[in-house]
């Protein structure tokens, strides 16, 4: 985990995220390598994504006011996630586990994950 990162990097990342999205407005932590698991029900196993790099929890200044996006080491395609109502996650460390009810799917988050989850 590296909630403390250095300000210029830290300035750097919200920059690539507010590409993305421009209604984030803050940093809350950030994890440098994580990999994102689906729940394979067929073969009920978790099954590793193409999702893999850093975590990044923010706040936003619209609707939804947090939210988490992995900026994709391997592809374009990153995954972002607001938090919402919709959201359900459970903290197993080092695992974060969620689901979001508009996908059905169980998905997992493999890193170290700081204590700033349960805060937001």
């Amino acid at each position: 985990c590296n909630s403390s990162a250095p300000g210029k990097g830290r300035d750097i990342s919200l920059a690539a995220l507010q590409r993305h999205d421009p209604y984030i407005n803050s940093i809350v932590d950030m994890a440098s390598q994580v990999a994102l698991y689906t729940f394979g029900h067929r073969a009920n196993e978790w099954e590793k994504t193409d999702v893999e790099g850093t975590l990044f929890v923010y706040t936003r200044s619209a609707s939804p006011k947090h939210g988490f996006t992995i900026m994709n080491r391997l592809s374009m395609e990153n995954r972002t996630e607001p938090i919402t109502k919709d959201l359900d996650f459970q903290l197993q460390d080092p695992f974060l586990l969620y689901r979001n009810a508009r996908r059905e799917s169980l998905n997992t988050v493999g890193s170290c994950i700081s204590e700033a989850w349960p805060r937001v």
